[in-house]
């Protein structure tokens, strides 16, 4: 990342306050267990069910607190995705263009609760991508993708290879990879065949809803400045 170039961080909704919920089902927690204790008497399920609240308060929020500050960097040439076991990075000239995903479903179409990406290059992102988190955006970004095939599997009789992704892949280019990223272009040669897209951010990871943050990448394709010097200026509001 060049640093002389101005940032926009973006925080997810779902990693904010995890603070919060620590300390106020820490203090719930401990005054029911005081009260507990002074008061003669047994548990009455009325504190057993505010313990078990500030329990999964408190589960909550250390959950958050194990999520990236930011999810998300643009600057005026990257996007780059933080994830809380590492990142990766897409160039703009390797951004093709956002939308959002959508299933055929009879006369409808589903619409995914995730913002696509199409890429121009798919050799140059699985070169840059870490297997392990590559992996861990597999099993991740699973439900998504299940979505997408039971629409085209209404009679369970899907494909074998959109249910369980191969090991080898061979590139356009004539790249061939294996593993863990060959798994995972397997999975966006798919998507992109039922979809369109390549690549999915889920809405948890955005900081507004999914139609805006589409809008929002487009912008940053073509005119990156205008669009960092906008939202930057928003932030400082």
């Amino acid at each position: 990342m060049d640093k002389n170039l101005p940032a926009l961080k973006v925080r997810a909704q779902s990693s904010r306050h995890g603070s919060e919920f620590l300390i106020v089902g820490g203090i719930g927690l401990i005054i029911i267990m005081l009260v507990n204790l002074l008061r003669p008497g047994e548990i009455s399920i009325v504190e057993i069910f505010l313990a078990t609240t500030c329990i999964a308060a408190i589960f909550i929020g250390f959950l958050k607190t194990q999520e990236p500050y930011f999810s998300l960097t643009f600057t005026q040439n990257l996007l780059i995705y933080h994830h809380k076991i590492g990142n990766w990075q897409l160039n703009r000239a390797n951004f093709h263009h956002s939308g959002i995903p959508k299933v055929e479903q009879g006369l409808e179409y589903l619409e995914l609760n995730a913002v696509g990406i199409k890429l121009n290059n798919i050799d140059e992102f699985l070169t840059q991508i870490h297997p392990r988190i590559a992996g861990r955006l597999l099993i991740e970004q699973r439900h998504l993708f299940m979505q997408v095939i039971q629409k085209y599997c209404k009679n369970g009789d899907c494909p074998s290879e959109w249910l369980i992704e191969e090991t080898d892949y061979t590139a356009p280019s004539g790249q061939i990879y294996k593993g863990l990223i060959a798994m995972f272009a397997n999975r966006t040669q798919h998507l992109r065949q039922l979809t369109g897209y390549d690549l999915l951010l889920p809405a948890n990871v955005l900081d507004v809803d999914i139609w805006q943050f589409s809008a929002d990448l487009n912008r940053w394709k073509l005119n990156p400045k205008e669009f960092l010097e906008t939202r930057l200026q928003k932030s400082k509001l």
